[in-house]
């Protein structure tokens, strides 16, 4: 598996040609919801004053999402704003602030990032929630905040999301403890996101 991000940091992250010129940045992720995937970038400008893009990045134009830079054959993959705005049907704003429910109907949390695979899957593989007491035991004075698998279907209701009730026995503090509980948790028959192996980490 590809390194896991949260798609909060995604935001101001350089879009840059394969040919090593930066063309723009990224100002927001756009999310199909229900396929569990990014389906673009809406762009601004580089530097601190600019100003957002007419353009837009569709994740098909995308090379390769990396830690420190969206990479793209050239500036003529870049589309109109139009191709990613219109087609998303759950925004990266429409998800961050969804109640996280377990498919048995208990409420796990508040969702306040999402975690993306980076490379080429565009994938959106769990969430960053505020957790409620349900699922974190001895957080009764304060919520914690914890990284959960999404399981194989993003299920989008008014402003829930669904995840499998297993994906409660593989939360984690940090991204680093994620990865492997995420590759725990595909191992031991969790739903995998369209095109992951399940199985033990290589």
């Amino acid at each position: 598996m590809n390194e896991l991000m949260g798609a909060r940091e995604l935001s101001g992250r350089p879009v840059v040609t394969l040919g090593g010129e930066a063309v723009a940045q990224v100002r927001d992720t756009v999310f199909d919801g229900p396929a569990g995937r990014i389906t673009g970038f809406t762009l601004s400008g580089r530097g601190l004053l600019a100003g957002p893009l007419r353009k837009s990045l569709p994740w098909t134009a995308v090379h390769a999402l990396g830690r420190h830079a969206v990479m793209i054959r050239d500036p003529e993959v870049l589309a109109d704003r139009s191709a990613v705005v219109e087609r998303r049907e759950a925004s990266h704003g429409r998800v961050l602030g969804a109640r996280v429910l377990t498919d048995t109907g208990t409420e796990i949390g508040v969702v306040l990032d999402v975690v993306v695979e980076g490379g080429a899957s565009g994938r959106v593989v769990g969430f960053r929630i505020n957790a409620r007491d349900a699922l974190v035991s001895g957080s009764r004075k304060r919520r914690r905040k914890v990284f959960v698998p999404r399981g194989e279907t993003l299920a989008v209701s008014g402003r829930a999301l669904v995840v499998p009730s297993d994906a409660v026995h593989f939360v984690a503090d940090d991204l680093a403890a994620f990865a492997a509980r995420l590759e725990a948790f595909l191992a031991r028959g969790g739903a995998a996101p369209d095109g992951v192996e399940k199985g033990p980490a290589q």
